[in-house]
């Protein structure tokens, strides 16, 4: 007989594992469908490792920075490639382990294996086609395999993996996706990354800062260009004087594979093409969400653009089954995928007053140096939609903590309604912006006006008096500046 839950969930990414956790805690009997490792791509392949990289770059930065501030380092920096690959693994698998910890304290099941659904209400999982890595740390004593399941509830969190363009597929020696980029055996001289959405340009910004040779091509007007194109300039101008090349408004065309390298062509928009070539190329142009093989046709799940078709609550078309994260389409964050599974599961337990997510409330940060943070609107979306606003900006230049950090290029802009004074977009580039967003998310979230942000006291010295100097500039009443 088949083993019976409330609720099953496929994959324990971020979506996944609080999923699971919130079902648990509102009393329900829950296992987790997991095939390869606890935590997802983002613990063990993406957000948290990435962050131990760059932060080994900032170290790297301020340790050549030395003399900036008064400090004299005897002999060179130089990084060592496997200390770093493996501080960066040894985090992800700290992450990895917590996950399984959590699954014990909240009685949470795994299956380690590969599910299919068969028909709504039942899974069956098949042996897994991946490495399984399981906890060194504490897991769950009903830790279970290959066999037929039933829940009530059903959620879909399997995420998404690095999208491929015909002809330069990734081949995990010359052309590298995340994958690949996070544990080079050894550091290129040279790297063409391809796409410069936040995974392209963080690792660019790391492989500069470790001293590569780092070229970007980008077939949008601007780097990041989900962001401000404000933000978007005054980030590629500080990129570029790290020595990064951009090309923006270019298509890689064609790539030739060498030895020991590749060799790609590069077309412009002028229609002119040119030859780059580099010892690794980064194929960082997306990605696509993981809907195979896990019996969504079968089931008669919607899906549309590669995404599974949700309403604001996670549930597909089909009853009993539900969707949360990168597999149900964008933003595809990890903040997004978390908040969308407490959604579901509070709906699925009949919760009061649970209200689907606004995504115009969504932050998004991008790690590189300098940081990109952001909420809302664009200037550009702004006008678009025939707002008449205020826009406000202050430079990190004004800002005395900033300056005492040695870390003045940077700004702050605030997008507000003419007419309400309601907040409708932040944008930040500069030192610890990723830090900073979360105020003005705060803010937004309270539906705060202008009037309420300027006569908010911000503490003196920090970094966070240039979002209240911002506010101030877009009603004309700076003082810094």
């Amino acid at each position: 007989m088949a083993q019976s839950y409330d609720v099953i969930i496929i994959g324990s990414g971020p979506g996944g594992y609080i999923a699971a956790i919130r079902a648990a805690q509102l009393g329900m009997k829950v296992a987790v469908v997991e095939r390869e490792h606890l935590a997802g791509i983002c613990s063990n392949w993406g957000c948290i490792p990435t962050k131990a990289l760059l932060r080994t770059a900032d170290v790297m930065h301020t340790a050549t920075h030395a003399k900036d501030y008064g400090l004299t380092l005897e002999g060179s920096i130089k990084p060592d490639v496997k200390a770093i690959v493996a501080r960066s693994r040894g985090i992800a698998a700290r992450m990895n382990n917590g996950v399984g910890f959590l699954f014990k304290k909240n009685k949470v099941d795994i299956i380690w294996g590969e599910a299919k659904i068969t028909k709504p209400g039942e899974i069956v999982v098949g042996k897994s086609t991946k490495p399984v890595v399981q906890p060194q740390g504490p897991v769950p004593k009903n830790t279970l395999g290959e066999g037929t399941y039933t829940a009530k509830h059903i959620i879909v969190a399997t995420g998404a993996r690095p999208r491929a363009l015909p002809g330069i597929e990734p081949d995990g020696k010359l052309i590298w996706t995340y994958f690949e980029a996070m544990k080079p055996e050894e550091l290129p001289k040279s790297l063409l990354v391809m796409g410069s959405g936040a995974i392209g340009i963080e690792f660019a910004s790391f492989y500069r800062t470790m001293g590569v040779e780092v070229t970007v091509v980008e077939i949008m007007s601007q780097v990041m260009p989900v962001e401000d194109a404000e933000i978007s300039a005054f980030a590629k101008k500080q990129l570029e004087k790290q020595g990064i090349k951009i090309h923006l408004e270019a298509k890689v065309a064609k790539v030739e594979k060498g030895a020991n390298s590749i060799t790609a062509t590069v077309e412009m928009k002028d229609g002119s093409s040119h030859k780059i070539t580099a010892d690794r190329m980064i194929s960082a142009v997306g990605v696509q969400a993981n809907i195979e093989n896990i019996g969504l046709e079968a089931a008669g799940v919607k899906t549309e653009r590669g995404f599974i078709v949700i309403d604001g609550y996670g549930k597909t078309n089909v009853p009993g089954i539900y969707a949360i994260g990168d597999v149900a389409g964008g933003p595809l964050l990890a903040h997004k995928a978390e908040h969308e599974a407490v959604i579901c599961v509070e709906k699925i337990a009949g919760v009061p007053n649970v209200h689907p997510m606004d995504k115009s409330k969504i932050p998004g940060c991008t790690y590189c140096n300098p940081q990109v943070a952001s909420v809302g609107l664009t200037e550009a979306k702004a006008k678009e939609q025939g707002r008449e606003i205020r826009v406000g900006r202050f430079s990190f230049a004004a800002n005395g903590k900033a300056v005492a950090l040695g870390e003045d290029q940077g700004m702050v802009k605030t997008i507000f309604d003419k007419k309400t004074g309601e907040l409708i977009g932040a944008h930040m580039v500069g030192a610890e912006v990723t830090e900073l967003i979360q105020g003005f998310v705060v803010a937004m979230n309270l539906e705060t006006t202008e009037e309420e942000l300027m006569h908010t006291i911000f503490p003196h010295p920090t970094l966070s008096e240039s979002m209240k100097e911002s506010v101030l500039d877009a009603y004309g009443r700076v003082l810094n500046a």
